[in-house]
């Protein structure tokens, strides 16, 4: 099983690099959103604790958003591997995934951060947000709000990962065939 971690700021294009990498690397999607959105939808138990953080843009709480996730890779027995979009964000998330998939025979092989300027990431989901129908999206201040969260939470992970020899930054501004090839040398060179 070949895992990757996908990880960036919100709106930093790691559903889009996500949906590129599947395809070509055979792998299975877990996108922490989707799998938000999918509890959110159905209203499940799950679904309802998540959505009084996610509508105040915070993060949702480690221990439910782990739970979600290892039900998800569960659903997944005879994967090439699993392409972690949006998971983990912090370090007891991390260290949640490698003791269930050291569990299971597994590692992550390897996490590509996209990076891009927060001024930019910020006018991109505002533009996203009059599509997507997201309320976390359409609020500059929510936005903001989840970038401070990423940076207290979310960027230790760097040096979690940069200790084990397995953190990549890629630039995360340009084209999507641009990104796309930036990521997939990285992947085609562990």
């Amino acid at each position: 099983m070949t895992n990757i971690v996908l990880f960036g700021k919100p709106g930093a294009g790691k559903g889009t690099q996500a949906e590129f990498l599947k395809e070509k690397y055979k792998l299975t999607h877990i996108s922490t959103g989707d799998v938000f959105r999918f509890n959110l939808k159905n209203d499940t138990e799950l679904g309802k604790q998540a959505r009084v953080f996610m509508d105040a843009g915070d993060l949702v709480p480690d221990e439910l958003t782990t739970k979600m996730l290892i039900d998800e890779v569960n659903k997944h027995p005879d994967t090439n591997g699993i392409l972690f979009d949006g998971y983990p964000r912090t370090i007891s998330q991390a260290e949640a995934l490698d003791a269930f998939l050291t569990s299971i025979g597994s590692n992550v092989a390897a996490t590509i951060a996209l990076e891009a300027d927060d001024e930019i990431l910020v006018k991109r989901l505002l533009e996203r947000g009059k599509t997507s129908g997201r309320i976390d999206d359409q609020d500059e201040e929510k936005i903001r709000n989840r970038y401070q969260e990423y940076n207290e939470k979310t960027a230790p992970l760097m040096s979690y990962y940069e200790a084990q020899g397995k953190f990549h930054a890629v630039n995360g501004i340009g084209s999507i065939a641009e990104i796309t090839e930036r990521v997939s040398n990285v992947i085609d060179n562990l």
